[in-house]
């Protein structure tokens, strides 16, 4: 998995970046078929902003978080990524289920 961490109107530091990949790792654990993850931290006044977009295969999974603290903001955002990622993941699983079940012997 490539891991690409930008910042707008804030320098990325390796304490952030260290932060956001140990936080990543936790969609990759769900879905092992996610090929590369682009975030970008803004900073607008006193709003801190942390938004993602994750390639998997055969689609796009975007999230965005808007807090106070830059490290609340990854955290909320994990955890939105996680949700959508295990939804996408049961999908793919349902729809095979689907097709396993019309299939009567």
């Amino acid at each position: 998995m490539q891991l690409n961490v930008t910042g707008h109107h804030i320098e990325v530091t390796d304490a952030l970046r260290g932060y956001v990949e140990t936080k990543i790792e936790k969609i990759e654990r769900h879905f092992d078929l996610v090929s590369d993850v682009s975030c970008v931290l803004t900073v607008e006044k006193l709003r801190h902003k942390a938004e993602a977009r994750v390639n998997v295969n055969g689609g796009t999974i975007y999230a965005d978080n808007t807090e106070e603290d830059m490290y609340a903001a990854i955290d909320g955002l994990v955890d939105k990524l996680e949700r959508r990622v295990r939804k996408y993941k049961e999908k793919l699983g349902d729809h095979r289920a689907k097709e396993a079940r019309k299939i009567k012997y």
